[in-house]
């Protein structure tokens, strides 16, 4: 099993690959994100997308397709707020969140790959914003003072972050009293077959850094978050071609009856 570094230095290299490759390659684009270069394991990422060309603010050249959620939908960001977006790419969710803060908020974007920060600045260099920043820094240990954020989103990243508990308690320690965090992410429900548990590490670390949902809420709340609520649930249906490949057809047939599964939730949480 991985260490928390290795684990770290593995999803910086796939995702710097992420951002050197053509648009929508997918964190499963090139190679899949548990290393494998084999073809037949290059997994379509589209199962987790939500469409993000309606948002007001949408860039398509900052959408490399590796969200689970529109986190913006729920986060009830208020022109003039500073928000800070967690594991920020491109800047997809950072331009979508400019659009509604406008020229009196502000809009801060932390990621780890420095790739993705060249990436993200090159966008907004496009378009001009001087109240966007993009910071180089790691989500368990954030670069940005305490109380200052209005509004922390994030979207399918922190189920890649290690230690999440950490990761919590910085967002609490970021946010300024009484202001709240709007997460998309990865969760699971029930035991996934033992079959499946291979195919799932496949889809880019977005599932095998996955934790059952009740834990992932208990950390939430260990963390000190009040009002915490999940505001859209999203079922992340397997293809069945995949399904095949691990496990047999009975199984296929109970796992799809079961409420055993991999799910995108967007949770709200408030300090």
């Amino acid at each position: 099993m991985e260490t928390p570094n290795e684990v770290k230095k593995m999803v910086k290299d796939k995702y710097a690959e992420i951002a050197k490759a053509a648009k929508g390659s997918g964190c499963c684009g090139p190679v899949d994100c548990c290393g494998s270069t084999n073809e037949s394991n290059i997994i379509d990422y589209s199962v987790f997308q939500d469409d993000y060309t309606g948002e007001k603010g949408y860039n398509p050249d900052a959408d490399l397709g590796l969200g689970c959620g529109i986190p913006t939908q729920y986060a009830q960001i208020k022109e003039g707020d500073t928000v800070i977006d967690l594991g920020s790419g491109a800047g997809n969710d950072v331009f979508v969140a400019r659009s509604i803060v406008g020229n009196s908020g502000k809009v801060i974007g932390l990621d780890m790959t420095e790739e993705m920060i060249q990436k993200a600045e090159k966008n907004n260099s496009k378009l001009g914003y001087d109240n966007v920043e993009f910071k180089f820094g790691d989500i368990e240990e954030m670069p940005v003072e305490s109380n200052i954020a209005d509004v922390i989103i994030s979207n399918c990243v922190l189920n890649l972050v290690p230690n999440k508990q950490k990761a919590f308690s910085e967002i609490y320690r970021v946010l300024k009293p009484g202001a709240h965090f709007c997460i998309s992410d990865i969760v699971i429900e029930g035991e996934l077959p033992e079959g499946l548990k291979k195919s799932a590490e496949m889809y880019a670390g977005c599932v095998s850094g996955a934790l059952q949902k009740d834990e992932y809420l208990k950390i939430i709340k260990q963390n000190g978050f009040k009002n915490v609520e999940i505001k859209k649930t999203k079922v992340i249906e397997l293809p069945e071609s995949l399904l095949s490949e691990f496990i047999n057809d009975e199984e296929i047939i109970h796992f799809k009856n079961s409420k055993t599964g991999i799910f995108s939730i967007t949770v709200v949480g408030y300090k």
